[in-house]
C-alpha cells in the first residue's frame, strides 16, 4: 500500500513547486512530476504513474484539473483507478472523494465545468485574434524577405547566380531565395 503523488503544470515556464509542497505533506513513496498540457493526450509521466499504481495504493493529486482537462479523460482515469482498487485523493478538493456517490457526482460536474472554461477561453482567444487581424495586426514570424530583397534576388538571378550563391551573398537560406524568386 503505497502513497503516490502526481503533479502537473501545462508549460515549461510554469513551476511545480507549490504542488510538490502540497503533496509533500502526505509522506509519499513516489512523486511523478510532469510539464505537459492537460489537453495533450500524450502525457508520458501520467501514463507511467497510472501503470505504477497498484491495488491498495493511494494516488494524491492536488486538483482534478491537474489529472486531466477533458471530462471524458478524467472520468476514464477515475473509473480505471477505482476498478483497480486504487484510492484517488484530490488534496485541495476533498469533496471530490470517489468513495461516495456525491463525490463522483461533484467530480463529474467539475470536470464538465473545466471543459466549458477551456472552450470559453479558446473562443475568447479566437475572437481576440480576429479583432487584432481586423486592425491590421500580423501574426507569425516576420518575413525575412521584403520587396527590395526579392527584387535584389531576381536581379542576381538574371545575372546568372545560383540560388546558393544568391543566398550566400544576401545571407539568406536557399529556400528563402527560391520563395523570393517565386519557386522557379
Amino acid at each position: 500500500m503505497a502513497a503516490i503523488g502526481y503533479a502537473r503544470v501545462s508549460t515549461n515556464e510554469q513551476n511545480l513547486h507549490s504542488q510538490e509542497i502540497a503533496l509533500g505533506k502526505f509522506a509519499l513513496d513516489r512523486l511523478f512530476c510532469e510539464k505537459q498540457s492537460g489537453l495533450d493526450g500524450a502525457r508520458p509521466v501520467l501514463a507511467e504513474c497510472l501503470r505504477y499504481v497498484r491495488q491498495g495504493d493511494t494516488l494524491y493529486v492536488t486538483r482534478a484539473d491537474r489529472l486531466a482537462r477533458s471530462t471524458l479523460d478524467l472520468l476514464k482515469i477515475v473509473a480505471d483507478l477505482k476498478a483497480r482498487g486504487v484510492k484517488l485523493i484530490f488534496t485541495e478538493q476533498p469533496e471530490l472523494s470517489t468513495d461516495t456517490a456525491q463525490g463522483e457526482l461533484m467530480l463529474t460536474v467539475l470536470a464538465g465545468i473545466a471543459k466549458f472554461e477551456t472552450r470559453l477561453r479558446a473562443e475568447r482567444q479566437a475572437e481576440g485574434i480576429k479583432a487584432a487581424q481586423s486592425r491590421g495586426v500580423k501574426f507569425g514570424r516576420k518575413a525575412k524577405i521584403d520587396a527590395k530583397t526579392a527584387a535584389r534576388c531576381q536581379q542576381l538571378r538574371e545575372e546568372g547566380l545560383s540560388a546558393t550563391q544568391i543566398g550566400e551573398r544576401l545571407a539568406l537560406s536557399r529556400a528563402s531565395v527560391y520563395r523570393a524568386l517565386g519557386a522557379e
